[in-house]
């Protein structure tokens, strides 16, 4: 015996999907019975779920860099910064370092 799964998606999702599958040599109902039965064997999600943070320690290119110092140097100018041993010394006392 088998049963229907309806499910609603998005029309461009279901484009999408329909072309990926089928350049993979299936479709797009074979690829759920393939997610299903690989989740019952795997007794959960047959891949990793979690919440995509971003990373701020990305390396910048040459160029932000570049563009980062000038924005620096030019508010130096300004006086519209600290002085770096006043900043140590305030993390200092204020994280007991």
């Amino acid at each position: 015996m088998s049963s229907t799964i309806q499910i609603r998606v998005d029309d461009d999702l279901k484009q999408k999907s329909d072309l990926l599958f089928k350049e993979l040599g299936t479709d797009t109902t074979s690829a759920v019975r393939m997610f299903l039965t690989q989740a019952v064997a795997t007794g959960g999600f047959p891949f990793e779920i979690k919440r995509v943070t971003p990373n701020p320690y990305q390396p910048l290119t040459e160029e932000e860099l570049l563009k980062r110092l000038e924005e620096t140097r030019a508010k130096s100018k300004t006086k519209k910064c600290k002085d770096a041993d006043d900043v140590i010394s305030d993390m200092r006392s204020k994280y007991g370092l």
